[in-house]
C-alpha cells in the first residue's frame, strides 16, 4: 500500500527547469491542482520523483490528476506470481508500496505531492483521507462504498472500484489513487489485482455514474482539499 523512506533527499535547494518543477513561494494549505490529460506514465513518474527530491519547506503542495496510456505497474511488495500473465502491456516496477495494478485511459489518476510532516499527517491519517474522498465521492451519486480491512482501496459490492499505493521520502508523499471510471477491464484479469487472486473489479459507469473521469477527478480533488481543511482546523 505504502512505502517510507526516511533518509534525508539531497539536492533539495537546486532547482531545475522541469515541466513540473515547482518554484518556491508562501505555502498555501489547499493543494495546488493540475490537470494533465493523457500522460505517459514513466515520465510522470520521474517528475513526481523529481519534484519530492527538489521541494523545500515552502514549496506548495500539489494534486496530479491525469490519465494514463495502457501499463501494469508493480509495487516494493509484488511477488512474481501476482505478475501479468500472457499480457503485451507493458509493466513497470516503481517504489510505491502495495503489489500490481492497472492503469488505462477511463482511469482517473491522482497523485498526491504533499508534505505530510508539515500538515503533521500520519501516512495512515492520511491514507484514510485519500479513501474518505473516494467514498465521499461515490455517496453523491447514490452509491455505497466500504474500505476492507487488509486490502486499501475502495469497494463497491466486494468489487474493487479504486486502488491506491503511496510513497513517502523525507516527508514527501508522492504517487495516489487510482479510480476505475469508463475504462476496459479485461487487463486486471492477466493479473492478481494488489495481490489478491480472483479480486472483482468494477468501475464507476457499470455502477450507473454518467460522470466522466475529468468530473470525477475534480470532485475526488475537491473532497480531499476539504478533508485536509478539516484535518487542518483540528490541530
Amino acid at each position: 500500500m505504502y512505502s517510507q523512506d526516511r533518509q534525508a533527499s539531497t539536492g533539495a535547494a537546486h532547482a531545475t527547469k522541469a515541466a513540473f518543477d515547482s518554484g518556491p513561494g508562501s505555502w498555501d494549505t489547499a493543494p495546488r491542482v493540475r490537470r494533465l490529460g493523457l500522460v505517459e506514465f514513466q515520465p510522470t513518474y520521474a517528475a513526481m520523483r523529481r519534484f519530492t527530491t527538489l521541494r523545500e519547506e515552502d514549496t506548495p503542495d500539489e494534486l496530479w490528476l491525469l490519465q494514463h496510456p495502457p501499463v501494469y505497474t508493480a509495487g516494493l511488495a509484488c511477488r512474481p506470481e501476482h505478475l501479468p500473465r500472457g499480457s503485451h502491456i507493458a509493466l513497470e516496477r516503481i517504489d510505491r508500496g502495495g503489489q500490481i495494478t492497472y492503469h488505462g485511459p477511463g482511469q482517473v489518476v491522482m497523485y498526491t505531492l504533499l508534505d505530510l510532516a508539515r500538515r503533521k499527517l500520519k501516512i495512515k491519517t492520511f491514507v484514510g483521507l485519500l479513501e474518505q474522498a473516494v467514498i465521499n465521492t461515490l455517496a453523491q451519486h447514490q452509491v455505497p462504498a466500504q474500505r476492507r480491512e487488509g486490502a486499501p482501496g475502495i469497494y463497491v459490492n466486494g468489487a474493487k472500484v479504486a486502488a491506491l499505493g503511496l510513497r513517502v521520502r523525507s516527508s514527501g508523499c508522492y504517487h495516489g489513487v487510482a479510480l476505475n471510471v469508463d475504462m476496459d477491464l479485461v487487463p486486471f484479469l492477466a493479473i492478481d489485482p494488489c495481490g489478491y487472486p480472483g479480486l472483482a473489479v468494477t468501475q464507476t459507469r457499470d455502477l450507473g455514474i454518467e460522470a466522466s473521469a475529468g468530473e470525477l477527478g475534480d470532485r475526488v480533488a475537491a473532497e480531499l482539499t476539504q478533508l485536509l481543511a478539516q484535518h487542518e482546523r483540528r490541530r
